[in-house]
């Protein structure tokens, strides 16, 4: 058996755990601050390959191993790897306290509505998203995804980091930041997490699991016109944001853009499927609108009153756009778009005059491009308890999606 004890967040390992063990694996921190059986081996994690090998020889002679990682080594840990590589059914995991739950624990807030994400050994970008569209989010940090990079990325959100660093050891330090402070540190190697916190959220108890008036949230995706407030039935109608949204694609960690966002159905909905979300909406009645519809929700969308496409120079890039509306300056703002989105563009359109020019600003942006006319009607009633069939405006659904390239940049 390969023995996988948590330890880090302030607990030593129990001796029997250790008791037997012929090799024994784990951080210089964790092997230093435990005694090791006599006679028994041990190897530093560094890289972890020849650790892998290490423990493979061992175990193929059924010699016992014990393992030593921080905290709860099946979240975020080296159980997944070990289990990958030796079965699960070789592991006995003795779990220790998570530093998330350290963390939370430090600041004496509850943790079962928080969002986990870790930034260890990837591109921060999907932590920053998900900071940016959840309220209580734990990040787990790493060389170059740490506090600065996440507090340079949410300058301009309205968030509290605490830092919670070297959890467990005397260098233990738990402190609470603005985004801009944390940006403007060196905070060391230290980190263990960080927490991002919307304190004006996370100050109202289910606040994300109701809606306007105590309600429970409608379940399912593309709702009906008569769960957003809206302008004169100006709103994505749901036949139209059901493909839509399909299209788009959000998801935890992405980042969406709706552009002419009017109602913020779409918006909306991208949020309440776990994207970040930004709305561009140039009338000031539409940005209440929006704001109001996402609060209704449970969601939070980050709304722009300004003109597209100026409005967008300013934003983060977005994995996916939707573009609603269909006046004279379509055409640049779809171009402005294809420029900037990582990987698709939706947009939908009511005049079909307008369709050549937008194809054109997607396959200029070097996006594959298709497209669909959507004509529904609806049954409707009749007098004398019949029905009839009513029709919708039609609408052209038109969308973009980005070749993936090699990590050569060759087209897959």
């Amino acid at each position: 058996m390969i023995t996988v004890v948590g330890t880090g967040t302030g607990a030593s390992p129990a001796p029997e755990t250790l008791a037997g063990a012929e090799l024994v694996v784990g951080g210089r921190r964790h092997l230093d601050a435990v005694r090791l059986p006599e006679g028994a081996e041990q190897v530093v994690l560094g890289p972890l390959a020849p650790a892998l090998d290490a423990i493979g020889e061992y175990v193929g002679e059924d010699r016992p191993v014990t393992v030593l990682a921080s905290g709860d080594p099946g979240f975020f840990g080296i159980v997944r790897v070990l289990a990958e590589r030796f079965g699960a059914e070789r592991l006995d995991v003795r779990p220790g306290v998570s530093s998330v739950a350290a963390a939370f624990a430090r600041i004496g807030l509850t943790w079962d509505d928080a969002v986990v994400v870790s930034a260890h050994g990837r591109e921060p970008r999907t932590a920053v998203n998900v900071c940016r569209a959840h309220p209580k989010v734990a990040v787990l940090t790493g060389p170059g995804a740490g506090p600065a990079e996440l507090g340079a990325a949410l300058r301009q959100a309205t968030r509290v980091l605490v830092v919670a660093s070297a959890l467990g050891s005397v260098r233990e330090r738990v402190e609470r930041v603005t985004p801009a402070e944390a940006a403007d540190r060196d905070w060391g190697p230290d980190v263990s997490v960080v927490l991002c916190l919307d304190e004006a959220r996370t100050r109202a108890p289910g606040a994300a699991r109701t809606v306007a008036g105590g309600r429970a949230e409608p379940t399912g995706w593309a709702l009906g016109e008569d769960a957003f407030a809206h302008r004169d039935s100006m709103i994505t109608k749901f036949e139209v944001r059901a493909l839509a949204l399909a299209r788009l694609g959000p998801r935890l960690g992405d980042l969406v853009w709706d552009v002419g966002a009017g109602s913020g159905s779409v918006a909306v909905e991208c949020a309440r499927l776990g994207a970040a979300v930004v709305a561009v909406e140039k009338a000031a009645d539409g940005v209440a609108r929006i704001a109001a519809n996402a609060l209704a929700h449970g969601v939070y969308v980050d709304v722009v009153c300004d003109m597209a496409p100026d409005a967008l120079a300013g934003l983060p890039d977005p994995d996916a756009v939707f573009v609603g509306g269909g006046g004279s300056e379509l055409p640049a703002i779809v171009g402005a778009c294809a420029a900037r989105a990582r990987r698709t563009v939706v947009v939908a359109m009511a005049a079909l005059d307008r369709v050549p020019a937008a194809r054109a600003a997607l396959t200029g942006a070097g996006f594959s491009c298709d497209g669909v006319l959507l004509q529904s009607s609806r049954l409707a009633p009749l007098p004398g308890d019949v029905t009839r069939l009513a029709a919708t405006n039609p609408v052209f659904l038109l969308w973009g999606t980005r070749t993936p390239l090699s990590d050569e940049g060759v087209a897959l």
